[in-house]
């Protein structure tokens, strides 16, 4: 057996400040994802843990601390007080965060933005859970503090799905939502001071600037555009047919 992949390296560049993911089908029929980085490749699922394994009998860690904390309820009637995730218990989920934190990255080159809001949504979990029960806030913190980068990413994919649906009332509705979640976490982690600091949302707002401004015009917007234009050219029959138009589209309005 040859364990040398240079000639899978010199098929594929790295080429500096560009992501670069490819899907295949493997032989067992599964999918996997590839992600060229400069000293190799990383290669993942595209379904399930992403590095194929289950820890414990379970699809992933995470799954096995919510089974461990079911039983714990089970035996002590509800009360989950005693159940508590030690440091290296929320180590253990961090690697594994960092894991689907690197697939839903290639889902969204690829974009596969159903992808990104699944695994977006498994971490947000898994954050959450350790936030419920790690011993301490730091250890809570550990995995905390990634939240507003995987917010962003899932605002990403939202935003940009609604877009190609030329939804984009929807698309801001969206970004406007992860804006205001970024804010409310650092806000209830007593960390004000970081939403102005904060890389995640200063770029969400330029998207919502540009999205803004290129929101096409509703049908009364482009009526009333073309009567300013009318009035301004002095052209009293299109100015006259436009305003007939407006009130059509309001009689319309009315009966609906």
């Amino acid at each position: 057996m040859s364990f040398d992949i240079s000639h899978l390296l010199e098929q594929w560049d790295y080429q500096p400040g560009q992501v670069m993911v490819r899907r295949f089908k493997a032989k067992d029929g599964r999918e996997k994802l590839q992600l060229r980085v400069d000293l190799g490749v990383l290669q993942m699922n595209a379904e399930g843990r992403p590095d194929g394994r289950r820890p414990l009998g379970h699809e992933s860690l995470f799954e096995h601390f919510k089974a461990q904390l079911e039983r714990h309820l089970q035996a002590n009637d509800g009360d989950d007080s005693g159940f508590k995730l030690k440091g290296e218990d929320c180590a253990r989920l961090q690697q594994e965060a960092i894991q689907y934190h690197h697939r839903y990255l290639c889902f969204f080159h690829l974009e596969d933005y159903d992808g990104v809001i699944r695994d977006t949504a498994r971490n947000l979990a898994a954050f959450d859970f350790a936030e419920a029960h790690a011993e301490t806030e730091e250890l809570a913190w550990a995995l905390q503090q990634f939240r507003p980068q995987l917010l962003m990413m899932r605002t990403r994919a939202k935003g940009t799905q609604s877009l190609a649906a030329k939804e984009h009332v929807k698309a801001v509705a969206a970004i406007e939502e992860g804006l205001a979640a970024i804010r409310e976490f650092y806000t209830s982690h007593s960390r004000p001071e970081l939403v102005e600091q904060s890389v995640e949302i200063h770029s969400l707002e330029n998207w919502l600037e540009d999205v803004q401004t290129k929101r096409p015009l509703t049908a009364r917007e482009k009526l009333e555009r073309d009567l300013d234009d009318a009035v301004l050219n002095e052209d009293y029959e299109k100015a006259a047919r436009v305003r007939d138009a407006l009130r059509n589209l309001d009689l319309a309005a009315k009966k609906s």
